[in-house]
């Protein structure tokens, strides 16, 4: 099983929007039973919240079946369990760095938007997804826009993990 675990603030509007839209993609992958997704925040402020309104309201608006959700927060041994710590911006990434306890696990964190062929990485505000939590219904339709634009290159990136443990495995 590879483990993805998409993290933001308070785990109620990117982290779970794109964990909804990845388990969508892992799905129509037929990788069903081979990747486990799940999300998380830095924080503790939200714990045990569903997602917000507003990120159920722009999934179903485009078409994702019902989120079921309660935030959590990131604890530093998760680690050792997940495979990919996908960040939603630079300060999520940042804390979560300093959380691993080596560099095989700060290894594992990285931006969601790296897989976005079209985010520029020399622009650091061009590789966040932006929170939206304080705007309005436009700030979560340009994050599930972002994410929707990287999670084809994470599937792949994923995809080729996989390929390449199911060749160790044979091996």
């Amino acid at each position: 099983m590879y483990r993805v675990c998409f993290v933001c603030t308070g785990n109620i509007c990117r982290s779970p929007m794109a964990e909804a839209v990845f388990r969508d993609r892992i799905a129509e992958a037929g990788l069903d039973g081979l990747v486990e997704v799940s999300s998380a925040g830095t924080g503790s402020w939200h714990l045990g919240e569903d997602a917000d309104p507003r990120t159920a309201a722009t999934l179903a608006d485009a078409g994702y079946g019902p989120l079921s959700h309660r935030a959590r927060q990131f604890a530093p041994d998760w680690f050792a369990r997940e495979d990919l710590v996908v960040a939603l911006d630079e300060g999520h990434a940042a804390e979560l760095r300093a959380m691993a306890r080596n560099s095989g696990e700060a290894a594992k964190v990285r931006l969601l938007r790296s897989y976005d062929p079209a985010a520029d990485p020399d622009d650091p505000a061009g590789m966040e997804v932006p929170d939206p939590y304080y705007g309005g219904t436009r700030g979560f339709e340009v994050c599930l826009e972002m994410v929707e634009a990287a999670v084809p290159g994470l599937l792949d990136a994923v995809t080729a993990a996989l390929d390449t443990d199911l060749d160790g495995a044979r091996g």
